[in-house]
């Protein structure tokens, strides 16, 4: 506790780290694990979900679903996901004066982006034939569903609340559809992005807890001090 505010910024002694630890380790082993079963047993061919998914897509197309997929794919990737929205998360909590919160979540956004490079090249699969997009190189994983699983689970760490999280879950399986929908990947490849953007996140929630719990607890008590 300073002594000229009265506002607590010192860190619970029981700030939960190992949990999220071991998902998040977990998720990336997994992630990877996909992207080698499906590389190198499966010589990056479609898996039979992912051809059945993928059939299920197409026949779904409307002038509708196309373009809400493709307002996705402009949101979610390229210039926007990388700089825009990550500077615009920062910008706001900048604003509501959590400066940890900002640095994790600027943090949590350059990993993901470099995990999904390096399981991309790592990897090398192909892309869907039927694809209504322009992408990079690599199908596995997807990196708008990774970005958008990064966005859903900082926002649930940084504000633990319901219905901050089923609004991130509903916004990577929307973002997982639109992907599939436009042909740009295979169910697998966005099961892989989500995997590995939500373990990235994790992970680095474990070496930070301390210091964003502490940041989050000071933030109430500094309208109210004791």
């Amino acid at each position: 506790m300073t002594a000229a505010s009265g506002i607590r910024t010192h860190a619970p002694k029981h700030t939960p780290r190992r949990w999220p630890l071991v998902a998040g380790v977990t998720a990336i082993v997994l992630a990877v694990l996909l992207g080698a079963g499906i590389t190198l047993l499966n010589g990056g061919a479609p898996l039979a979900i992912d051809a059945a998914w993928q059939s299920f897509m197409i026949s779904t197309r409307s002038p509708f679903t196309e373009g809400l997929a493709l307002f996705l794919n402009s949101f979610g990737g390229g210039f926007v996901a990388v700089l825009v929205v990550p500077l615009s998360i920062v910008g706001l909590l900048l604003f509501l004066r959590r400066p940890w919160a900002a640095l994790f979540s600027a943090a949590a956004a350059l990993l993901g982006t470099l995990g999904v490079q390096v399981l991309k090249h790592l990897f090398g699969r192909a892309r869907p034939e039927d694809i209504l997009v322009h992408s990079d190189y690599g199908s596995f994983p997807s990196g708008h569903t990774a970005n958008a699983a990064v966005i859903a689970v900082t926002f649930a760490v940084l504000f633990p609340l319901v219905w901050v999280r089923v609004v991130g879950v509903a916004y990577v399986l929307l973002m997982a559809w639109s992907r599939t929908l436009l042909g740009a990947h295979w169910l697998s490849d966005t099961v892989g992005g989500a995997l590995i953007g939500a373990g990235v996140v994790l992970v680095l929630w474990a070496f930070t807890a301390r210091w964003l719990e502490a940041e989050r607890r000071a933030r109430p008590q500094a309208q109210t001090p004791d």
